[in-house]
């Protein structure tokens, strides 16, 4: 496509600047059972695997829901999902204030997941990506950093409402900032997008012909799946339990929540990094070397019990796996066509909520047994490993086969 023809425009960026927003709101929701996992946790007996699964099923949620309502919003409009997701959202904080645990669960899996986050983040990521055709990678990197804009910016004032009036108020307040925000923007912001998709038939590659990477495009699919899972196992175990684990060590809660914002600020100023540096080597490759740095950075977390040097940890792992998600959704869009964006995106980003939800609830459900972090954190780190493996496979083949598979923009 020629530079003039471009579908980019101030509007372009008008459009991702307020995605944006609503994902740093949205994302809100799910942080304040991080901050109070061990005081939900103190009401069941003292088990950390129940906030846990309350947090894992919001990100299963959020992936499952991301396929049919990213295939709803292709008929209605990704303003009108994102409004009724805000509107679940706040519901099913209103319903988790009735547990824990299973009003909790329910509330985070059915309604804070699978319709309300469900109808936002995944609709958003197609929707943003098709006002682009330059800076794709860019625009999808701003935009997934939502929860980091969210968990860098929230915690600490979680904490302190909190302390003062208990994680209950503190999940009906944030329900009415959330819908106050959230619906107005979405309502006044997202129109249709500019970006023409063509039917698959008339985009010269007929599915059961074309190859990407040499290989079968659905078995490259898949294999990105497999990685996602096993790249997000790891990725939320720091997330989902730096307070609590700050705590076991002696650390205030506080600190901690302070730490956390630490890690997820330096992931959403890295993360913009990481979009321009996808616009030029790549998705995959982005892809492999955030992993690798994930990797070597979660490692880390075994061999540091000081708070100045859990600090340092926690900024590292911001820096390295802040690039993964989004470079994976360019990956789908450099390999694929646009008229399979609508399906393939949302499924490679239930697979990676999936592998978020499973890290989560493993890290809770393995402290309860085992009495510390470190054998989780472990199982993370093989995970990771494996994922760097698959993709490791993945980028060495692309320099020797075409791509069959071209966007159409």
């Amino acid at each position: 496509m020629l530079p003039s023809a471009s579908v980019e425009s101030k509007t372009s960026w008008a459009v991702a600047s307020v995605a944006l927003a609503i994902l740093g709101m949205s994302f809100g929701a799910g942080w304040i059972t991080a901050v109070a996992l061990k005081d939900i946790a103190s009401e069941v007996g003292g088990s950390r695997s129940v906030p846990a699964l309350a947090g894992a099923l919001a990100w299963l949620g959020s992936g499952i829901g991301g396929i049919l309502m990213s295939r709803i919003a292709e008929r209605i409009g990704t303003r009108s999902t994102v409004i009724f997701g805000s509107l679940m959202i706040g519901l099913g904080l209103t319903i988790s204030t009735l547990g824990p645990p299973w009003p909790l669960w329910i509330g985070h899996g059915l309604f804070i997941g699978l319709i309300g986050l469900g109808g936002i983040n995944a609709p958003l990521y197609i929707y943003v990506s098709r006002w682009f055709d330059r800076r794709r990678g860019s625009a999808l990197a701003l935009i997934s950093s939502g929860t980091y804009v969210a968990g860098a910016f929230w915690p600490p004032i979680f904490e302190q409402v909190i302390a003062s009036y208990g994680w209950r108020q503190a999940m009906l307040w944030y329900t009415l900032a959330e819908i106050v925000v959230v619906a107005p923007l979405a309502a006044i912001y997202f129109r249709t997008p500019p970006e023409l998709v063509l039917p698959a038939a008339a985009s010269g590659a007929s599915s059961n012909k074309a190859r990407v990477l040499g290989w079968p495009p659905n078995a490259v699919f898949v294999l990105m799946c497999c990685a996602a899972i096993l790249c997000c196992i790891p990725m939320a175990m720091p997330q989902g339990h730096l307070v609590a684990f700050c705590s076991d060590l002696g650390i205030s809660r506080s600190m901690g929540a302070l730490m956390l914002s630490v890690l997820l600020g330096t992931a959403f100023l890295s993360r913009q990094i990481w979009g321009v540096i996808s616009d030029r080597i790549g998705g995959l490759a982005t892809v492999l070397i955030g992993s690798a740095w994930q990797a070597a950075s979660m490692t880390t977390f075994l061999l540091t019990q000081n708070e100045a040097g859990l600090f340092t940890v926690a900024a590292a792992f911001g820096l390295g796996f802040s690039g993964i998600i989004p470079a994976y959704v360019l990956a789908v869009r450099e390999l694929f066509p646009a008229s399979e964006a609508s399906w393939r995106i949302p499924t490679l980003l239930l697979f990676s909520g999936g592998g978020m939800a499973a890290g989560s609830w493993l890290a809770g459900l393995l402290y309860d047994h085992l009495g510390n972090y470190a054998p989780a954190f472990a199982v993370g780190i093989g995970a990771n490993i494996l994922n760097v493996l698959i993709i490791g496979v993945l980028v060495g083949r692309k320099p020797h086969h075409t791509v069959a598979y071209r966007s159409v923009l």
